[in-house]
């Protein structure tokens, strides 16, 4: 029993045995100084008061033991004493220091709710993550990168995690089951086919752990947008096929960058907004649709249906239930 106990005692952290040890000693040289001089500590919670008092070198000098005894015990308590109190405060100091430390690094497993997570660091999540922590509605980002050595955002609203994103333990430590959405980004400086393989590896990862996380991965080759798909990514954005419509259109517009300054209007403020049909909308067409939008200052520029995106259909056309109707503001 006795080493069953000493074993248990062994096995609590560094510090609570400390602590521990500290206690003891102040307990029994608090009782040992009350029989010793009983007219100078009246109670045994004076002598531990004294003790604790003598111990942390605090010294107020309101009990002071006299007899040779109690200056004895008063010399041994400050000889253990003051070694378990600068030991407990040195460990204290030391676990705050290497826990910042540990979350800086990207060790520290994150705890919360509708958090989003960023796989990935890069031009583009560096903006992004700027301009969702930055304004009035911050959202709380966990970002995942194997090749950082620390947390690259000085934000509270961000948190680090270090580990590739197809690891489980690395998937888990970002508290996917709690997470409102995942976006995983594709590392440009490796080869396009064996970056999208390896986002795509991390989103049956994702999907693995999590069915229901909405998942939105980047993907640079076009063949390998089915595979995303079947992977089970609720979104595929296709940044190639992005940049090319961007470089034609700089190509065969009269106006520098028309279409590169049009969408620099829509991602300011979160102008473009996708939005359910209302009850009352469905079975109206689009012309009346729009009248009632333009009322109250939006401008209705189209509609998805399933996978179809419809921009500026015929004003004859019937809203159906399943629309998603998006607007200008």
């Amino acid at each position: 029993m006795p080493n069953k106990v000493y074993i248990g005692f062994l096995r609590l952290p560094l510090l609570v045995r400390i602590l521990m040890i500290a206690l003891l000693v102040f307990l029994i040289f608090g009782i040992s100084i009350h029989f010793l001089e009983p007219d100078t500590f009246p109670t045994i919670f004076d002598g531990i008061w004294w003790a604790i008092i003598t111990a942390s070198t605090v010294g107020y000098g309101d009990y002071v033991p006299h007899s040779i005894l109690g200056r004895l015990t008063a010399l041994i308590l400050i000889l253990f004493g003051v070694a378990f109190v600068s030991s407990y405060f040195g460990t204290l100091a030391a676990a705050a220091v290497t826990k910042q430390d540990a979350l800086s690094e990207g060790k520290i497993p994150f705890k919360g709710t509708g958090h989003m997570i960023i796989i990935g660091w890069n031009e583009r999540s560096k903006e992004l993550i700027h301009k969702l922590t930055s304004g009035n509605s911050q959202q709380f980002i966990v970002l995942i990168d194997e090749t950082l050595e620390s947390n690259p955002v000085k934000s509270r609203f961000v948190h680090f995690i270090q580990g590739k994103g197809h690891v489980d333990e690395t998937i888990i430590k970002s508290d996917i089951r709690n997470a409102d959405k995942v976006l995983i980004t594709a590392d440009r400086g490796s080869d396009e086919l064996q970056a999208d393989m390896n986002s795509i590896l991390t989103l049956l990862t994702i999907k693995g752990l999590c069915t229901q996380v909405k998942c939105i991965i980047e993907i640079l080759t076009a063949e390998q947008v089915v595979n995303a798909k079947r992977a089970g990514a609720d979104e595929v954005i296709q940044s190639n096929k992005l940049t090319s419509v961007f470089m034609m259109n700089s190509l065969h517009s009269e106006e520098d960058g028309l279409l590169l300054n049009l969408i620099h209007q829509l991602q300011e403020g979160g102008r473009l907004l996708s939005s359910p049909v209302k009850k009352a909308a469905i079975g109206e067409n689009f012309r009346n649709i729009n009248l009632a939008h333009l009322e109250d200052g939006l401008l209705l520029i189209g509609l998805k249906r399933g996978e179809d995106m419809i921009l500026n259909p015929p004003h004859t056309m019937v809203i159906e239930e399943d629309d998603q109707l998006l607007t200008f503001k």
